[in-house]
């Protein structure tokens, strides 16, 4: 199911960006030129990506070669080379742009992951990522989110119950929301509350939910929450988690944190794509 989204979304995103042809290139490049490229970082961070950019350049043309130089998930210095790209020219540059925003988007989201993990290492928290992607491309954001070393939230509203603050509103308080779905889905999926206060969360801790979602709680309150639940059920922290706070709320003995920036406020790791002159062939088949 997930290569089969991967393969959609490279699909989607070449036909966007080639159209019916590349017209620079087309005019420019002959037909028989073969082009050797490196990709490379201009500046220090977490390769991710590598895999879907291989699929991108085999996807315009099979006689690619894309050689990965560093491992998926390891750092890179400025300057460093990420990999290298050799094929028809033509294909190759068609298909560089969409490659290239793939790997600096992916590669972002795990730095930026990466960056989150390290501030929290030593204590019990896990770093989780949220539903605010790119439209699209969740399955890329989250992916990468993996790469950084982070762990994924549910998926998309299909796979976690996730009773938030206006399911109560409309339910009429939180005992009858998780009523409701129990009536529905039974003991699965997880279930998941959200409690903005104390006086939410220990409603919520009587109903013996999977995990209890404490959402824009002062350092203090998620200290209280840990205090009460006493390890009875995971607890995850929300709202406003920056790089300033996240390692206090991680020293609180929280299980779970998520960000939202992780994805939705991603800044691309700059990355590159510089070619040699391009050689010719009698026999640009012998790429194959």
């Amino acid at each position: 199911m997930e290569q089969d989204r991967i393969r959609d979304i490279i699909s989607r995103a070449l036909e966007e960006d080639i159209g019916e042809c590349d017209i620079t290139t087309s005019a420019i490049v002959a037909p028989e030129a073969i082009i050797n490229g490196r990709i490379v970082a201009k500046e220090g961070g977490v390769v991710a990506g590598l895999e879907v950019a291989d699929k991108t350049f085999a996807a315009v043309d099979d006689r690619i070669r894309f050689t990965a130089c560093v491992e998926e998930g390891n750092k890179t210095e400025p300057g460093g080379v990420i990999a290298t790209v050799e094929g028809p020219g033509r294909r190759v540059l068609a298909a560089e742009r969409v490659a290239l925003n793939f790997l600096q988007r992916m590669s972002g989201v795990a730095t930026m992951t990466r960056v989150f993990v390290d501030a929290v290492r030593g204590t019990r928290a896990i770093i989780l990522d949220t539903r605010k992607t790119a439209p699209g491309l969740r399955v890329l954001d989250k992916w990468a989110v993996r790469i950084g070393g982070g762990e994924n939230h549910r998926l998309g509203l299909y796979d976690m119950v996730l009773i938030k603050e206006n399911h109560i509103v409309v339910a009429g308080g939180i005992a009858e929301a998780v009523r409701r779905v129990r009536g529905m889905v039974g003991g699965k999926p997880l279930i998941e509350v959200e409690a903005r206060n104390i006086r939410e969360f220990k409603e919520a801790l009587t109903l013996n939910v999977d995990r209890i979602l404490l959402d824009n709680m002062s350092l203090e309150e998620l200290a209280e929450a840990v205090r009460l639940a006493g390890g009875r059920v995971p607890l995850e922290a929300s709202g406003n988690i920056t790089l300033g706070n996240v390692a206090a709320v991680a020293a609180t003995g929280i299980d779970y944190i998520s960000v939202g920036s992780l994805t939705h406020s991603v800044r691309a790791l700059d990355i590159t794509f510089l070619v040699d002159r391009p050689h010719t062939s009698k026999d640009i088949d012998t790429l194959k």
